[in-house]
């Protein structure tokens, strides 16, 4: 599996009382590496949609192996895990870029629909895209 990169800042708000970062921000960060994949292989979101491609969440699942503090900066690793006919599975990690020490790590279930949210075979519909998402596993 392809891994490609994304860097973040831990700012103030991101974290909780007891100064590490809140919980949900990973998930956050998880659809940041998603977007800057997605991006990085040609086809944003904006570009998706224009093709009528939608990739609505269906499940997220996180792992929590350390905490991440204020000004941290993090990498988010982001890669396709598996690719169905009309899903695929996004995996993540994400490492404090400092210390090399792995912070999270999870994944997103996606299922490819059109804008009406029924489900498409991407390779029968995008089949340049599809190409691009299966040539990275």
């Amino acid at each position: 599996m392809r891994k490609y990169e994304t860097e973040i800042r831990v700012i103030y708000a991101d974290t909780d009382a007891m100064g590490i970062v809140y919980h949900t921000n990973y998930i956050k960060w998880f659809e940041a590496g998603r977007n800057e994949y997605l991006r990085q292989i040609g086809y944003p979101y904006s570009r998706l949609e224009e093709e009528g491609v939608w990739l609505p969440v269906a499940a997220v699942n996180c792992e929590y192996k350390a905490p991440a503090r204020y000004d941290d900066i993090l990498l988010i690793q982001t890669g396709v895990a598996e690719m169905k006919a009309a899903t695929v599975i996004i995996k993540y990690e994400i490492y404090n870029k400092e210390t090399g020490e792995l912070l999270v790590t999870g994944n997103s279930k996606h299922a490819i629909t059109d804008p009406q949210l029924k489900p498409i075979r991407l390779k029968k519909v995008n089949p340049d895209l599809f190409e691009r998402i299966m040539s990275d596993i």
